[in-house]
């Protein structure tokens, strides 16, 4: 990994942990909790890929066991997110390309689901019973509805981040073809960028090499 990546992905894990633990943790909503580690996380990984995403994912993990009030055995989360961070880095595109917010909507569905089930499923295993006491339905209901209505106000922004710190030239025409993969997110209006402006553009021009031709034509018919 390189440096900047590395300070990168540091940096956004412990914002998003003291967030996490000083502000989102006592709104005491029903069921879950917002989890915005796992959102940074999920960013991460479709902004680099499963390496990043699982190592990332694995020292937020950790963090989060080792930070109060934790209740739980240490190793617990850095399994769920490293394994959730790893499965998310395997939906990025390999040309790092999506012009929509439907499959980042749907990965962060499918990452809160996930990571629910096997955060009791391990608890499980060591005997932490708590989750059948909330009620294991409800749970996943509210963990997917939170994660989902956090996700377009920190998602996009973490990986319109994450392409500046890399310098890649994605990031330095996004204004120009709307390339990278948080473009579908960021774009204006709806959040959805329908077309492309180089075909625009293309058309345009069509249009205007058809407009002269027709004219001179014209011209030498006269």
């Amino acid at each position: 990994m390189k440096l900047n990546r590395i300070l990168l992905c540091a940096a956004l894990v412990v914002v998003a942990l003291v967030v996490q633990v000083s502000v989102l943790a006592r709104l005491q909503l029903p069921g879950a909790v917002p989890d915005l580690v796992l959102l940074t996380v999920v960013a991460l990984a479709l902004s680099y890929g499963h390496v990043t995403g699982a190592l990332t994912g694995f020292a937020a993990g950790l963090l989060a066991d080792l930070a109060p009030p934790a209740d739980h055995a240490a190793g617990r989360y850095a399994l769920v997110l490293c394994v959730v961070g790893y499965l998310c880095g395997l939906a990025r595109p390999d040309n790092g390309r999506l012009k929509s917010a439907t499959g980042p909507m749907a990965v962060v569905v499918v990452a809160a689901l996930g990571s629910t089930l096997l955060y009791a499923g391990v608890g499980a295993l060591v005997g932490d019973t708590a989750a059948r006491h909330v009620g294991l339905g409800f749970l996943l209901f509210t963990a997917a509805l939170y994660d989902l209505l956090l996700a377009p106000f920190t998602v996009p922004l973490i990986m319109a981040l994450a392409r500046r710190a890399e310098n890649d030239p994605l990031a330095e025409a996004t204004g120009a073809n709307g390339a990278d993969v948080a473009s579908g997110w960021l774009s204006s209006g709806t959040g959805l960028r329908i077309g492309n402006q180089r075909g625009g553009l293309r058309v345009k021009a069509a249009r205007t090499r058809a407009s002269r031709a027709g004219r001179i034509k014209g011209v030498k018919r006269l």
